[in-house]
């Protein structure tokens, strides 16, 4: 009986800087928006395989469109 192992898998996790609104009324934050869209810049591992930082970059910037997150009411 042949056992074939199935390939590691590659894993990496990285964190880099993206814009975010805040919008405040009377000195409460009601809302937060993340804009994912922009380009991943200057990323550093958090977790994981370091030399596969590069591929991961591109596979999470690969130009399509990302959606926004709200915090918020």
């Amino acid at each position: 009986m042949v056992h074939s192992s199935p390939a590691p898998v590659r894993r990496v996790v990285f964190q880099y800087l993206v814009p975010v609104h805040v919008e405040v009324e009377d000195d409460l934050v009601v809302r937060v928006t993340v804009i994912d869209e922009t380009p991943v810049r200057d990323p550093d591992v958090v977790e994981g395989d370091p030399e596969y930082l590069a591929q991961a970059v591109a596979a999470a910037d690969d130009g399509q469109d990302g959606p926004s997150w709200q915090f918020g009411y």
